[in-house]
């Protein structure tokens, strides 16, 4: 899998940690900084892995700062991601199965390593159901397109 990974300032430390993780499992990582202690805007980083989800350049996108929460806003900006953030196995799991996750956003500072680490296990290994969950998803992609005639169904 091509995955692009980037974080604002204060995940630096868990990035590169985790950069070696994705390696290790066989991944293709495209590191998309940012790089030391100097002080960036997460909206930006956020926007450089997104943009790479959104073209298709990369299967799967990896974000990280203070929460994960502001990645996780900006990143969705752009059309097809779906960003998320997971504090834990379950969260990571059913974004996978029921949401088609494509970017995870991760708090390096809430959240220690080892479970940052099985987030990301859990997050690569689950599969996207489909079925009832794709006409949902396939919702979502309408209201993000603007249109305002979501695909019916319950």
């Amino acid at each position: 899998m091509r995955i692009a990974i980037g974080s604002d300032h204060r995940g630096v430390t868990a990035r590169k940690r985790l950069i070696g993780l994705l390696e290790r499992l066989g991944n293709e990582v495209i590191d998309c900084g940012s790089e030391g202690e100097q002080p960036v805007d997460y909206p930006d980083v956020a926007a450089d892995v997104a943009r790479r989800v959104s073209a298709g350049t990369v299967d799967r996108g990896i974000l990280l700062c203070c929460t994960g929460v502001g990645m996780a806003i900006a990143a969705n900006k752009l059309d097809g991601v779906r960003a998320a953030t997971c504090h834990d196995e379950v969260t990571a799991e059913m974004s996978r199965r029921h949401n088609d996750l494509n970017v995870l956003c991760l708090s390096a500072e809430l959240i220690g390593p080892e479970a940052q680490d099985k987030i990301i296990r859990t997050w690569l290994t689950t599969p996207f159901e489909g079925g009832r969950h794709a006409r949902r998803v396939a919702k979502i992609a309408a209201l993000e397109s603007g249109c305002e005639d979501a695909p019916a169904g319950g």
